[in-house]
């Protein structure tokens, strides 16, 4: 079973996620901040993160990079999941090394599909 981690500091949101994952036959990790996100991709090394942006200490940009950047999880690809819908936010994210970038709300199908994609290898931007 492919695992996702996800790290936002919404339980409604990654509640939500969450639930539609393991629905689709997803095993679920989470983190509520960007520095637990980081620690539990580390020691779960999932096969996919989903990536708030705007969270306390260590934002998503910030865990993304550090993710992109590490040996240990460079190969972890990682979605960018947040309400920042600019052109700008979206360049950044993929500077920091996302490979896919989606806007809250993500309907269920969206989310579940774009998981499947970039974990086949393709770059959603």
């Amino acid at each position: 079973m492919a695992s996702v981690l996800i790290v936002d500091d919404s339980p409604t949101e990654t509640y939500k996620m969450e639930t539609v994952l393991q629905k689709n036959g997803f095993v679920v990790f989470k983190a509520d901040n960007g520095m637990d996100g980081v620690a539990a991709a580390k020691k779960h090394l999932p096969d996919l993160v989903l990536m708030d942006v705007v969270m306390p200490g260590l934002n998503g940009f910030q865990a993304t990079r550090q993710l992109t950047q590490a040996p240990e999880t460079a190969h972890i690809p990682v979605i960018i999941v947040t309400t920042k819908d600019q052109q700008t936010d979206k360049l950044w994210g993929k500077r920091q090394g996302a490979k896919g970038y989606l806007v809250k709300p993500v309907d269920e199908k969206k989310l579940v599909d774009s998981v499947r994609q970039v974990m086949g290898g393709a770059i959603l931007f």
